[in-house]
């Protein structure tokens, strides 16, 4: 998160951090799914909560939000790589050794947390994921989109495959008994002493490691490579250029995107470990970029209204130090849900869950343009800015002070 800077030649591009910001409430509407319900990652739906409203809450978060935003988020990533080299050539620096600090940084914070606060972590997937970009970062934009269209394709046929293959195999899916008891055992393990939290993510990472493997990190990987693409043409820098594509990835983007999230909803809901499931993911990797595309052109749209012009001061904080708040969403929550604090895994229904995280999100939007009228970066954004540069940032004026009457000696 915050994966890079978002200045050029000195100034912000306040639509990044409000996109940013977006991305970052979308990324806690899904990581909380998992924090609140061990169930959840087991692919269960949580038994003690099965009315019409918790199965309908769970049903659009999975339509709406996941497999969405991370997509969003790692464009961004690849958008702002671009911004990196650019400030490192005017600035004279050497790049490699920049970024290959900032991703060792960002990998050692991402196992800090996956192993301490929630295991679904993505930094160290970006860590990882940014020096096959340090690699390719003399590639074409049209070779990119191509091969990031490629990564996709093959992504979603390798699914296509591995359903195929398991129906042949005549795979009736999981055993819901017996995941359901494993599911249970994770909940009171999280529920127990810090050890136990700490035992039961250890259990976890195999999981999800292969997860990140096989799904997210190719997904992530060609949204890179999109943002790569997008930050050469400077895309972000002058939105009423693009006001043509913008309006076509929401006409293109919202039918398909949210017909392949139903899809995937109902597959991975009533047909968890089943051939369906993998198609409903080879469905999702195709569609999912695009209702992605569809959610940042009416975010960049609407940012450019009058009224959005006079809501991006309120948002574009949080985008600011997304890192920040990215780990600070998995501290509160695992403070919350976990043995670390108040232990209400698996006993918060979905409608509780939901709005848990629409007021925490609304909570970092205050706390960011707080910290940010005295402080020119969020924590964790000075901390990896630090190792990066390998020296402390200087000091620059914050927005407190920027926004002071400036009066001229006499």
């Amino acid at each position: 998160m915050n994966p890079g800077d978002t200045e050029r030649n000195g100034s912000r591009i306040q639509d990044i951090d409000v996109l940013r910001s977006f991305a970052l409430f979308g990324i806690l509407m899904v990581n909380i799914t998992y924090l609140a319900s061990a169930h959840h990652g087991f692919g269960l739906a949580d038994p003690g909560f099965d009315s019409a409203l918790d199965n309908a809450v769970r049903r659009l978060t999975a339509i709406f939000f996941e497999a969405k935003f991370y997509l969003l988020f790692s464009f961004l990533f690849g958008y702002s790589f671009t911004l990196q080299l650019k400030s490192a050539e005017r600035g004279g620096a050497r790049f490699t050794p920049r970024f290959l600090r900032r991703c060792g940084a960002l990998f050692v914070i991402g196992v800090c947390h996956a192993v301490v606060l929630f295991p679904g972590d993505i930094l160290t997937t970006y860590a990882v994921l940014g020096l096959v970009l340090l690699a390719l970062r003399g590639i074409r934009p049209r070779t990119a989109v191509i091969t990031a269209v490629v990564l996709l394709t093959v992504t979603a046929v390798g699914f296509l495959l591995l359903a195929g293959a398991q129906h042949l195999a005549g795979g009736e899916g999981v055993d819901a008994a017996a995941v359901g008891e494993r599911a249970q055992r994770a909940t009171e393990a999280l529920r127990g002493s810090p050890g136990s939290v700490i035992g039961a993510h250890l259990d976890q990472l195999p999981d999800v490691v292969l997860l990140l493997v096989f799904f997210q990190a190719p997904a992530a990987l060609a949204a890179f490579l999109l943002g790569l693409a997008a930050g050469r043409h400077e895309a972000l820098t002058d939105i009423a250029r693009h006001g043509a594509l913008l309006r076509r990835l929401q006409w293109i983007g919202f039918p398909l995107g949210i017909a392949g999230g139903v899809f995937y909803a109902r597959t991975a809901q009533g047909h968890p470990d089943t051939a369906l499931q993998l198609v409903g993911l080879a469905v999702d990797t195709v569609t999912a970029p695009l209702l992605a595309a569809a959610y940042a052109a009416t975010v960049l749209r609407l940012a450019a209204t009058r009224r959005g012009r006079r809501l991006a001061p309120l948002l574009a904080p949080a985008g600011r130090m997304t890192l920040t708040n990215y780990l600070t969403q998995s501290l509160v929550l695992a403070l919350l849900f976990t043995g670390f604090g108040t232990a209400l895994v698996g006993r918060v229904p979905p409608p509780l869950v939901a709005l848990i995280a629409v007021t925490l999100f609304a909570a970092q939007l205050a706390v960011s343009r707080h910290w940010l009228r005295r402080h020119r970066y969020g924590p964790a954004e000075w901390l990896l800015r630090a190792v990066t540069n390998a020296e402390p940032p200087r000091r620059a004026a914050t927005d407190a002070e920027r926004s002071r009457p400036r009066h001229r000696a006499e």
